[in-house]
């Protein structure tokens, strides 16, 4: 008998078998790089396990999407999508697909139960929540304590692939919460430094390790 789409999550690894054969029976789905998964508003329909790829999921600003919140990515899961299904909140973000990414959608009945009668699942679901909090307080410190600069530097630092991010300004101003022509000027500068270079759409790093020490810096 072939192993069904679980043995992929190690996060739900403790799950009994009826949980796991009931999640199995679910149909993997795969999602272009940019389809929008939910908008500020809508509630959640049912509950995401993301197996390859990642999903970014932006705070909306006064010209469409804003500053990036966080990334789901395989083993982690949504805090807002948990919010409105367990709590009955609406969606005050909008959650877009990095890249090619497959998932698995729990339909909001099925999440419930799980959480009722899966020890394990509802361990795994409590457990995400609690470090997507984490994160969380992490970016209000980094707003808060952090130049742009830095900001940007660890950024890139995160979506390197290699010695390259493939990403454009205006994507990169997104995930920060600022302008494209505010971003261009400070890789411009980075670039001047030595640190980077660009190319249309990506950005390859040249000297990681100081771009490491002005993501580490602080405004303290």
């Amino acid at each position: 008998m072939s192993q069904g789409w679980t043995h992929r999550a190690p996060a739900l690894a403790a799950l009994d078998a009826r949980a796991r054969a009931r999640l199995d029976a679910l149909p993997p789905q795969r999602l272009p790089k940019g389809a929008t998964l939910f908008r500020a508003g809508d509630s959640a329909a049912g509950f995401t396990l993301v197996l390859s790829g990642r999903i970014e999921v932006f705070l909306p600003g006064p010209e469409g999407r804003g500053l990036l919140l966080y990334a789901v990515e395989p083993g982690q899961s949504c805090m807002q999508t948990t919010l409105s299904l367990l709590g009955g909140e609406v969606y005050t973000g909008e959650a877009v697909t990095a890249g090619e990414t497959e998932l698995v959608l729990l339909p909001r009945a099925l999440f419930l139960a799980l959480m009722d009668e899966a020890p394990g699942f509802r361990a795994f679901v409590f457990a995400a929540f609690g470090l997507r909090m984490r994160e969380m307080m992490q970016l209000l410190s980094t707003l808060a304590f952090r130049r742009l600069e830095s900001r940007l530097a660890a950024l890139l630092l995160a979506r390197a692939e290699g010695e390259r991010v493939a990403a454009t300004h205006q994507e990169l101003a997104q995930a920060l919460g600022t302008a494209r022509e505010v971003v261009s000027r400070r890789l411009d500068g980075f670039a001047r430094a030595g640190w980077i270079e660009t190319g249309r759409g990506s950005v390859r790093l040249r000297d990681a390790a100081a771009l490491r020490d002005l993501a580490s810096e602080t405004l303290l």
